[in-house]
């Protein structure tokens, strides 16, 4: 149990980096972690559920270091208004629908909608122009109607449903605006918070499932898990937004690919 709480403490300070430099939140991370720790402790019959529990405890960390993000974005002049409202309200919208989506499916078939999803956002920031390196543009694209509308109940659609905060959306679609990278990860964190916020409250008040792993639950929020992680991610986000716009663009936005790589790879290896 000891090694099971310094090892989500540990992966919380990776959380809090991921944070603050990709505009995560801690989706990308804590997802397969808390899965991949549920699945080794859980007792013979009570695992079932253990990816429902990795979304839904992966929601209830990002609503904390999303918003402390945010807040330290916001305090050095990185947001745009023009790119967070009404955007973040349509968010919203899609985030509770997905976050009821979510308690209705296995965890088999989320686990494996989540690693389809990692593999089309790598494959589409690698093939499509736009996301590695952007034209410098003083006069970054305004987000359209549809895109703001449409497209923000989409991504609050995925990212509740599979418990990643909606990053990984919000940042090419910023970075295609014309963005630099450093500026579309500091949108993403204000983005994040009401899908995290919508999800944690679906699954904090959502009847939790016979199967699920044992231990001091909130719904589906693991809360022992959650608080290993936030204390491990909050004073890591601290120190490092000291660094945030310190990178190279085109280096941030390399990162930011092979990081969804890595945890791609992660995912396959622990549902084998």
């Amino acid at each position: 149990m000891l090694t099971s709480f310094s090892t989500l403490v540990f992966f919380g300070c990776l959380t809090g980096i991921t944070t603050v430099l990709f505009g995560f939140g801690g989706g990308f991370v804590t997802v397969p972690v808390v899965y991949g720790v549920l699945s080794v402790t859980a007792r013979p019959g009570t695992g079932a559920d253990a990816m429902h529990v990795a979304v839904a405890t992966s929601a209830a960390v990002m609503a904390v270091n999303a918003a402390a993000a945010a807040l330290a974005q916001w305090r050095q002049g990185r947001l745009r208004r023009a790119y967070v409202w009404p955007l973040a309200a349509y968010i919203t919208v899609g985030a509770a629908a997905g976050s009821f989506a979510a308690t209705a499916v296995g965890g088999t078939a989320l686990r494996l909608l989540f690693a389809a999803y990692l593999l089309v956002t790598i494959t589409d920031s690698l093939l499509r122009k736009g996301f590695l390196s952007v034209a410098h543009q003083p006069r970054p694209q305004p987000l359209g109607r549809g895109t703001t509308t449409l497209g923000g109940m989409g991504i609050g659609l995925v990212a509740a449903a599979l418990g990643v905060g909606g990053s990984v959306m919000t940042v090419p679609l910023l970075r295609r605006r014309g963005l630099p990278m450093a500026e579309a990860t500091a949108m993403a964190n204000p983005l994040s918070v009401p899908v995290a916020v919508a999800g944690t409250l679906v699954y904090a008040l959502a009847p939790i499932a016979h199967s699920a792993p044992t231990g001091t639950h909130l719904g589906y929020v693991d809360l022992t898990a959650g608080a290993a992680l936030l204390l491990g991610s909050l004073p890591t986000i601290a120190v490092a937004r000291r660094v945030t716009g310190r990178v190279p663009d085109r280096v941030h936005s390399a990162a930011y690919v092979l990081l969804l790589l890595v945890v791609l790879i992660v995912m396959v290896a622990v549902g084998v």
